[in-house]
C-alpha cells in the first residue's frame, strides 16, 4: 500500500542523519499523532489513541531538516504512506507505518517559524551576490531580486530572523549575554 498522506503530530525522537556510500543524504525520526476530544461531562479535552510513524527523509529536506526540527516540535508532515507487516525471531508481529517525506515543515498554529532559503548548487548567483542585491548593492537589480525578500528595512537576525532596527550596527548580543555579535554569528555560518 502507498498512499499520500499529511499528519500534524510531535517528533517524538532526535534527528538520526546518515549519508550513503553514493552522497545521498538520507534523515529520520520518529513521530506520533494524538487525537483530542473534548468530553462535555468533565468539561476537558481528553487524549485519544496516539498513532506512532517512522519518518524517512532524502536529499535536501533531509539536510535541512536536520538543522530544522528538533525533538519535541510539532510539525506537519506529508508523504507516501506505507504499512509493512514485520515479524520478530521470537515470534512477535506488527504493523509499521512509515512515512516517505515529500514535505515536513513546522505546525505554525503552534508557533512562529522563520524560513532562510538555501542556496542550490546549480544557482547563477553565488550567496553573497544574492544578499548585495537583496540589499541593493549589487548589480543594480534592485531589492527583491532571485526572489529574495526586499531587506530595504533593515537586516535580518540570521538566529532568530527578525528585523533589526535600520541604524543598529550589527552589534547586538546573544540572548543568552555571550557577547556573539550578529557579524560573527554570520561568518560563522550559523544556520540559524
Amino acid at each position: 500500500m502507498s498512499d499520500t498522506i499529511t499528519l500534524r503530530g510531535y517528533v517524538a525522537t532526535d534527528l538520526r542523519q546518515n549519508t550513503t556510500d553514493n552522497g545521498l543524504a538520507v534523515a529520520s525520526f520518529r513521530m506520533c499523532t494524538t487525537e483530542r476530544r473534548y468530553d462535555r461531562d468533565t468539561g476537558g479535552w481528553q487524549d485519544g489513541q496516539t498513532n506512532w510513524y517512522a519518518v524517512s527523509l532524502f536529499r535536501q529536506l533531509a539536510t535541512n531538516s536536520v538543522f530544522s526540527i528538533h525533538k519535541g516540535d510539532r510539525v506537519v508532515v506529508t508523504g507516501r504512506l506505507r504499512l509493512r507487516q514485520w515479524v520478530t525471531e521470537d515470534g512477535r508481529s506488527g504493523t509499521s507505518a512509515d512515512i516517505d517525506a515529500d514535505t515536513v515543515g513546522h505546525d505554525l498554529m503552534w508557533g512562529t517559524a522563520s524560513f532562510r532559503r538555501t542556496a542550490s548548487s546549480g544557482a547563477d548567483a553565488s550567496a553573497g551576490e544574492r544578499q548585495d542585491n537583496a540589499a541593493g548593492t549589487g548589480d543594480g537589480s534592485g531589492p527583491g531580486a532571485n526572489g529574495d525578500p526586499d531587506l530595504s528595512l533593515g537586516r535580518l537576525d540570521p538566529l532568530t530572523g527578525e528585523l533589526l532596527d535600520p541604524d543598529d550596527d550589527g552589534s547586538a548580543t546573544d540572548d543568552d549575554g555571550a557577547g556573539a555579535t550578529v557579524e560573527t554569528r554570520e561568518r560563522a555560518g550559523a544556520p540559524y
